[in-house]
């Protein structure tokens, strides 16, 4: 059995990557990006979460082990040292293209800083086109999420702190000009949106800070609530901390089912001989999502069979 390890990835320079994202490369390798904090930044505050670029890793056997690659070049459209976070990448029509959550600086407190989304286009994923910023109507705006609509076009939800850290969308025909935002999932303040299509339906999880909570559609538009799922703590003892800002590649198990991979951070709090505060170390982590009926079911200590080579996501190029 191809058993994915765990922790599946950690960043080998600074320790604490998070928000992974994945897809299919050009070059026939997976690539992961993800947000490169900083766990043993020494100045005080949350300047540790800040100042962070875009870190990659590959895979060339599906996933199961991964070689860090650096940082992105070229996301950034200051100078300086400013922050970017939570990349999604997608592929349409022989482009791939990255959308960042960008914040000003390298601030050492959560409130105060203006927040939006960037973004850049690529037909290697290594040298990027800036596109510019989303026109999202708020300055509080991060964590980008983007799904193919059944009708064709695009629909991208993101969070916006502005209106009580809930979850907006807009619409593109081609990921250039983009509808007026609307509401999607109010209520209880949440983050980190990931959209995907998983049996006879299409799925959102969202981070909740105490596990993903899970909504479901028959048409990407009309969600309803139904669950969370990593909320229990694993076995592994780096995998014990609620499953942060997740994305889900769906794609088949050895028997031919379908089958989604939930890729996660969680972070350690365990001892450390370099790092103060060990709650800043964080993992990527992977599990199953199954769907059964009109639930996901998520058990994080299963095995993983995973091959990202039999992922449903078609060819990038």
């Amino acid at each position: 059995m191809r058993r994915a390890p765990s922790p599946l990835y950690t960043d080998p320079l600074h320790r604490a990557p998070t928000d992974p994202t994945l897809i299919a490369g050009p070059d026939g390798r997976w690539w992961m990006f993800y947000t490169q904090r900083r766990a043993a930044e020494p100045d005080g505050g949350v300047r540790w979460v800040h100042g962070t670029d875009i870190g990659i890793a590959t895979s060339p056997d599906g996933g199961l082990t991964w070689a860090y690659e650096g940082v992105a070049e070229g996301l950034d459209p200051r100078p300086g040292r400013n922050t970017l976070w939570a990349p999604e990448v997608v592929s349409a029509d022989g482009r791939f293209h990255i959308f960042t959550s960008y914040v000003p600086g390298v601030p050492d407190r959560w409130e105060g800083h203006p927040r939006s989304i960037l973004h850049h286009s690529s037909t290697d994923l290594l040298t990027w086109r800036y596109e510019g910023a989303l026109p999202l109507e708020s300055d509080r705006v991060i964590d980008a999420c983007v799904h193919r609509l059944p009708s064709g076009g695009w629909r991208l939800w993101y969070k916006d702190e502005a209106r009580g850290s809930t979850t907006w969308s807009v619409d593109s025909a081609d990921l250039s000009e983009w509808s007026k935002p609307v509401p999607v999932i109010t209520g209880a303040p949440h983050e980190g949106p990931n959209v995907f299509r998983l049996g006879r339906y299409y799925w959102m999880i969202t981070d909740e800070w105490r596990g993903q909570a899970v909504h479901r559609s028959d048409d990407l538009t009309r969600w309803e609530r139904s669950g969370l799922i990593l909320a229990a703590p694993g076995t592994h003892p780096l995998d014990q901390g609620f499953g942060h800002h997740a994305d889900v590649v769906v794609g088949t198990e050895p028997g031919g089912g379908e089958v989604g991979w939930v890729f996660y951070f969680a972070h350690r709090a365990v001892p450390d001989p370099v790092v103060a505060d060990p709650g800043r170390l964080t993992d990527v982590h992977v599990a199953v999502l199954r769907a059964d009926g009109d639930q996901l079911v998520c058990d994080r200590d299963e095995p993983v069979a995973l091959d990202l080579r039999r992922s449903l996501e078609g060819d990038p190029s």
